[in-house]
Order: C-alpha cells, then sequence, then structure tokens
C-alpha cells in the first residue's frame, strides 16, 4: 500500500513565541554514545505496549553496537506516567520512554525531554504521517520519534447486525438509528459503550467533529473546551445515555468484556489499536467481528486520533543518539514493525507510512475474516483532522474531566458540564504554572 502525504503545519508546529515557556526547560542533552572500551552502548527503555519485549530481543540480535535494556512498566494512566515523572525527579530515568501524544506537551513543558530535533531530519520526517510528526513538534522543535497513529474505528458484531438486519453506521444520525433498533431487536443489547474512566475517547471524537481545545497564540495559551463542536458531541452522547441506548462501563473492566461476550454489547468505538485488544480479549469470537470507518458527522471520511505512542529520550540521558537510532529502527524498519506485531497482539498501524505492507503482512487478520484492515486504518489515518493541538496539562484536564463523568450515568453532571469542568482546571492550573492563559 503506498500513499502520498500533504504536509501541512498546524498550529502547534509554528506557535514558537508561545511554547517557548514550553519548551524552554528542555535538555538539548549528551550524545556521547560511543563506547570508549569497545563494549556495546547500554541504553534503557520503559514502555508498556504489547509486543515491546519481543522488538527489544528482536533489535538485541541484530545490532552489535548498542545494548537494550527494557523493563515493562504500567501503562501510562495506570502508574506508568507516574512512575516516569518520579524516576526524572530523582535523576534516574531511563534513556528511552514510551509516551503517547496527549501527555508528550506535559512532559516537555516539565523539563523532562530532551530536543532531539537534530536527529529528526527531514529525511527522517518525511516517512512518517504528516499528522503523526506535529503531534511531536512543539515550538518547531522535535521531541519525540512517532511509532503509530491511532485513527478511529468502529468495530462491530458483524453476526448479530445481521441477525438483527443492521447498516452499518455511516453517519452519528445512522449510528442513534442504529442503537435504537438493536435495542428494540433485543432488550438487553446495546451498539457500544460511553467509558466514564477514559475522556480520551470523547476527545477524539471532539477532534473528529472539528473541535480545537488549546491553541497557542504569541505567548498565550488559548483553551476552549466548550466550543460548538464540543458542545455538539457532548449533547449527542448526552442523547444516548438519557435513552438507554448505549451502555456506561469503565473502558476494558470485566464488566465491559463480559457484555461483549456474552453479546450485550455489540460495537466498540476505538482506535486501530483497537483491532489487538479484541482479538486477544474475546480469541472464542473469531470470525464474528468486522470494522467500518468511524461514523461521521456528514458521512464523509473524517477521524481524530485516540492514543498512539512517541519515543522521547529523558533529559538525564548520556546517549541520546544511540537511543534515538533505536527509536527509530523500532518506528521506521520492517524488522521493527514485524517483531511488534508478530507478538500476536499488537495491531499497532505505523506511523511510518511506508511499512503498512509489513504491518499488514505481520498481523494475522482472520480474527476480522480476513478483512483488509489496514487499508482501512490507512484511509481513516489521511482523514485525521488537522489543527488539533493537545495543552500542557493533559493530566489536569482528563483527571477534572473524568471526575465529572463517572457522574453522568447517575445524573449527578452532564458530559458538557464535565468538560466545562475540565476546562476550568486546566485554567486555573496554566495560571498557577505563571503561564499567559485566556479562555
Amino acid at each position: 500500500m503506498s500513499r502520498s502525504w500533504s504536509r501541512t503545519t498546524i498550529s502547534i508546529a509554528g506557535a514558537a513565541t508561545a511554547l517557548a515557556v514550553l519548551t524552554a526547560c528542555g535538555s538539548s542533552g549528551d550524545d556521547s554514545a560511543k563506547s570508549t572500551d569497545g563494549k556495546p552502548v547500554a541504553i534503557t527503555f520503559w514502555g508498556w505496549a504489547k509486543g515491546s519485549k519481543e522488538t527489544v530481543d528482536a533489535f538485541n540480535a541484530s545490532h552489535k553496537n548498542i545494548h537494550v535494556k527494557y523493563e515493562e512498566i504500567p501503562s501510562g494512566n495506570a502508574g506508568g506516567y507516574a512512575k516516569i515523572s518520579n524516576a526524572v525527579k530523582a535523576g534516574n530515568a531511563p534513556d528511552l520512554v514510551s509516551i503517547e501524544y496527549p501527555q508528550l506537551p506535559e512532559y516537555v513543558s516539565q523539563g523532562a525531554l530532551q530536543d532531539i530535533s537534530k536527529y529528526m531530519t527531514d529525511d527522517v520526517k518525511k516517512k512518517f504521517l504528516p499528522q503523526a510528526v506535529d503531534q511531536t513538534t512543539l515550538g518547531g522543535k522535535n521531541w519525540a520519534v512517532p511509532f503509530d497513529a491511532s485513527p478511529q474505528a468502529f468495530y462491530y458484531r458483524k453476526d448479530l447486525f445481521s441477525k438483527y438486519g443492521i447498516a452499518v453506521p455511516k453517519t452519528w444520525d445512522d449510528f442513534r438509528k442504529a442503537a435504537e433498533k438493536i435495542k428494540k431487536a433485543d432488550k438487553k443489547a446495546r451498539i457500544g459503550t460511553f467509558f466514564p474512566d477514559d475522556p480520551t475517547t470523547f476527545e477524539a471524537m471532539a477532534w473528529q467533529a472539528g473541535a480545537q481545545w488549546f491553541k497557542a497564540d504569541g505567548d498565550t495559551w488559548k483553551v476552549n473546551t466548550t466550543d460548538a463542536a464540543t458542545n455538539k458531541v457532548a449533547d449527542y452522547w448526552q442523547g444516548l445515555i438519557k435513552d438507554d441506548l448505549i451502555r456506561s462501563q469503565a473502558s476494558f473492566s470485566p464488566e465491559w468484556t463480559n457484555s461483549l461476550k456474552s453479546g450485550g454489547t455489540i460495537g466498540y468505538l476505538g482506535a486501530a489499536w483497537g483491532a489487538g485488544v479484541l482479538k486477544s480479549t474475546l480469541p472464542e469470537q473469531k470470525g464474528k467481528w468486522a470494522i467500518a470507518p468511524m461514523p461521521t458527522w456528514d458521512g464523509q471520511a473524517a477521524s481524530g486520533m485516540l492514543g498512539g505512542s512517541t519515543w522521547a529520550v529523558t533529559k538525564d540521558s548520556k546517549h541520546a543518539d544511540a537511543a534515538v537510532e533505536f527509536a527509530k529502527w523500532m518506528s521506521t524498519t520492517q524488522d521493527g514493525i514485524k517483531a511488534r506485531i508478530s507478538s500476536g497482539t499488537s495491531s499497532a498501524y505505523p506511523a511510518a507510512t511506508e511499512l503498512l505492507p509489513a504491518a499488514k503482512k505481520a498481523f494475522d487478520a482472520s480474527y476480522y475474516g480476513g478483512q483488509d484492515i489496514y487499508q482501512l486504518f490507512g484511509t481513516a489515518a489521511a482523514s485525521i483532522k488537522q489543527g488539533w493541538t493537545w495543552g500542557p496539562a493533559t493530566g489536569t484536564t482528563n483527571t477534572a474531566i473524568k471526575d465529572q463523568f463517572g457522574k453522568v450515568a447517575g445524573g449527578g453532571s452532564t458530559i458538557s458540564g464535565s468538560v466545562k469542568a475540565g476546562h476550568d482546571a486546566t485554567i486555573q492550573e496554566l495560571k498557577k504554572r505563571g503561564l499567559k492563559v485566556e479562555g
């Protein structure tokens, strides 16, 4: 699969003045990676993505000049980010860490990472999906090597959709109608789930709708999580909850998994990496699931990004060049992507677009009836909306939203009210940090 991409620079890449506040603390690092005793340069790598150990093993087996020591840590929001932050503060952080796109600006603002611009030359950056490069570019500097892109997708039980006579929804209006028909056909079945513990799923849908929560303008951060696009998405999902057309369950919880196993939930609004999640979580349902493009507001292809990973070099690393060499190997080589996907549980959609054929070959799509899922993901990736910028206090934003999301199903809060709480908490936090902010 080959595809040409036009390079578009979004606001976060060009707003160098405002982001000077953000990036001033970043380190230029020390790239004295060459060993003086003839032994391989040893670097440490912390991550949690599936297939990481297999990837490290493959790299070490094929490289004599660099040896990577891998430590698996909890996923980011489950304790991994706290572990990384504590290690940075203590001065004993590893050389390379896995950081998702939404959290990257916060780590840069904390001075936790090194500027790796000199390693991310134009010939390297052109290998990647432009949207992925944009998300790792802050203040005109490159702070991480993109790994995967995470365009949205709709996973559905094709056997049950067929049984109930439900057409796969192309628009959000179609999605609601399908939800109504499913509930009518089986009062215990629902089309999908609202995740009260996961603001990022809602944020991806706001992104898809054209929202722009953060913007660097001059020396000021402009914050608006309550724009028209966001409110449209919030009101839509509030209506689904009010009319009992979807479930409200914690993401990837036993409750959510059991509902999928029983046929109580027959759809999942996720991202490209969700293909591996379903395959490993519900192996007994092989052949029953299919993947469709994410529903959109006008029926035209459009996507946000839900998660997505990067490799970043910490400020204290003395071997930035070796760390970046390993990171680029993981992200841009066929051997790197094959090692990760061949673990059997990863369906990573590579940000390096020329690796799509290798990714497709490495992932066994028989679970989805042999569907060409990477072609679908490729179309979705190309449609990721330009203009979305993550702010420098994502942890604060998401914690405030999550706290309120947990009350939505019981009527103690609303989705729009939850997002407004995130807005207010973010404004307060940025002012506390001494940053100029409007919103």
